[in-house]
């Protein structure tokens, strides 16, 4: 490692998420204190429950629906809060903007735009890099569901690579009937909110929304949360059910891990998505992690699978958690219903360490794996 790399480390230095339970990440923590869930029946797509965002004019008030999608709005708002936050120029060479999602604008398959780009994520992308007058050309990662914690691990590498000071990393889905036609099909979702690693699970619920976060390079942290490392893995087993092995996140965590002492994990934040094959992945990938005795959480029940989203929302809120030193329920767990006696957190409790492990395995055998670190702590190992 060279010199001038000693002691500098990857921080979020600001943050949003805004989905069904609110508009910053403080107003969202405070919903999942109390054990809400954004999830409603919408008898527009399904007879079931999906999470959906509202007020729509707080984003018309950033970007024009005359100039920008709905998606794209989700976009601006969550980048716009996040900046807010610091005195960071977008217009700099020095920021990259780096985006996640899973299907961006598809519901204009349906009803098409003038702009036939505008179907296309690369589009998205340019429009919104240009909104905030960013010279660069942004990065897209589209890799199913984990694509949002491999973003955050793609922005981590970037900075420690000092090809930019700051990374806006960003998220974001919609509930579209593509999207929730797609899950049905699979007979995946469920008609009440979702229960992961329930005994009484029926499957998952559909989100929206978007979540970002500025990633920097920073010699001292004491207050901020480290993206400490991170790792991912394709396990090649089926085009749409995860290894019965839990081979690919298996290994993905265990490469994540290598500099951690697996006592100082506070708390694992899965993907939980609540369906049998995925809860049962996981929880073996846990099992053969020897990772049994950590505390496991999913938010998957709090506002639903919010898709290309999702690794960089719960990793924010994951990060929220263990600087303010607590543990979020497990919203919608009762009884455990899978083969192996995980930890499931059931209530607001106390964070007894300084790590926290993130998971996100998605279609295609893709698998990643992301850890946080409390700031002014000194590794584990």
């Amino acid at each position: 490692m060279a010199k001038d790399m000693i002691g500098e480390k990857v921080c979020i230095i600001a943050d949003n998420v805004v989905n069904s339970l609110g508009f910053s990440t403080e107003e969202v923590a405070f919903a999942m204190k109390e054990l809400r869930s954004g999830c409603q029946p919408v008898s527009e797509y399904i007879l079931g429950m999906v999470c959906k965002t509202s007020f729509q004019e707080k984003y018309n008030a950033i970007a024009s629906p005359e100039d920008f999608t709905f998606f794209e709005q989700l976009l601006i708002f969550s980048i716009q809060s996040s900046l807010n936050q610091t005195d960071i120029d977008p217009k700099s060479k020095d920021v990259l903007f780096l985006f996640s999602t899973t299907k961006g604008n598809i519901e204009l398959l349906e009803h098409p735009h003038p702009d036939k780009d505008r179907i296309h994520i690369w589009k998205s992308a340019e429009l919104v890099t240009q909104y905030f007058g960013n010279p660069n050309k942004s990065l897209i990662i589209s890799n199913a569901c984990i694509s949002g914690t491999q973003a955050v691990i793609a922005a981590k590498h970037l900075l420690s690579a000092k090809q930019y000071k700051h990374v806006v990393v960003c998220g974001a889905d919609v509930v579209s009937k593509f999207v929730v036609s797609g899950f049905q099909s699979f007979k995946a979702l469920s008609p009440q909110i979702c229960k992961p690693f329930d005994a009484g699970r029926e499957g998952l619920n559909i989100g929206e929304g978007a979540a970002s976060m500025i990633l920097s390079l920073k010699k001292e942290n004491p207050d901020s949360i480290e993206i400490f490392s991170g790792a991912s893995n394709n396990d090649a087993n089926h085009i749409s059910g995860p290894s019965r092995t839990g081979e690919g996140l298996y290994r993905a965590i265990e490469k994540a891990l290598q500099d951690v002492d697996k006592k100082d994990l506070a708390f694992i934040n899965a993907h939980g998505t609540a369906t049998p094959y995925n809860d049962e992945m996981e929880a073996i990938a846990f099992s053969r992690s020897r990772l049994e005795h950590v505390p496991v959480n999913s938010y998957k029940a709090c506002f639903g699978h919010t898709l290309g989203a999702a690794g960089i929302m719960e990793s924010v809120l994951s990060a929220h958690a263990l600087k303010h030193n607590f543990i979020f329920s497990s919203l919608g767990f009762n009884q455990l219903g899978v083969s192996i006696p995980l930890k499931i957190n059931t209530e607001l409790s106390e964070a007894k360490g300084n790590y926290c492990l993130k998971t996100a395995s998605g279609f295609g055998g893709c698998n990643a794996a992301l850890v946080l670190k409390k700031g002014g702590v000194s590794c584990s190992k």
